[in-house]
C-alpha cells in the first residue's frame, strides 16, 4: 500500500497543532530535547500548511530556512521570523542524532523560542484562514 502525504492545508495544521501542544507537556516532564524536536516539527508543518494554502507544491523537505524562503515569496513580512527558524532548526538534530559532547540545550532555550514560534504561528493561522475562506467564495 502506498502512502501519500495530504495536500490539504487543514490536515497539516491539525498535526502541527498537536505537535505544538506536545511541547508544553514535554517541558513539564523535563524532556527538553524532545520538546525542542516537537517545536521544530510544529514549525515545519505550520509552514507547509501555509505554503499549501498558497498553491505551493508539496516537497519532502524538513529545513525551516528553505521552507521560510518559499513562504517569504508569498509574504515578505514572514522574514522577521528567520532567526527563530534557524534556532529551532537546530533542535531537530539534538533529539535525532547522538553527539559526542553535551549540546547544552536548555528549557529556557526552548521556552524562549516557543514564545516567538507562537507569534509566528498566530500570523500563519490568520493568513491560512483568510486564504481558505477566500478560496470558498
Amino acid at each position: 500500500m502506498t502512502h501519500r502525504e495530504s495536500l490539504y492545508p487543514r490536515d497539516w495544521m491539525r498535526i502541527a497543532e498537536k505537535d505544538l501542544k506536545r511541547v508544553d507537556r514535554l517541558l513539564a516532564d523535563n524532556d527538553v530535547e524532545l520538546a525542542g524536536f516537537c517545536l521544530q516539527q510544529a514549525m515545519e508543518k505550520f509552514l507547509k500548511s501555509y505554503l499549501l494554502s498558497q498553491g505551493w507544491q508539496l516537497r519532502r523537505i524538513h529545513n525551516l530556512d528553505t521552507l521560510l524562503d518559499d513562504a517569504v515569496t508569498y509574504d515578505a513580512s514572514l522574514e522577521e521570523f528567520r532567526s527563530v527558524c534557524q534556532k529551532v532548526s537546530g533542535f531537530y538534530f539534538v533529539e535525532r542524532y547522538p553527539f559526542v559532547v553535551e549540546t547544552g540545550l536548555t528549557e529556557e532555550d526552548v521556552r524562549n523560542s516557543l514564545e516567538k514560534v507562537k507569534e509566528f504561528v498566530k500570523k500563519l493561522r490568520a493568513e491560512i484562514a483568510e486564504k481558505l475562506t477566500r478560496g470558498r467564495e
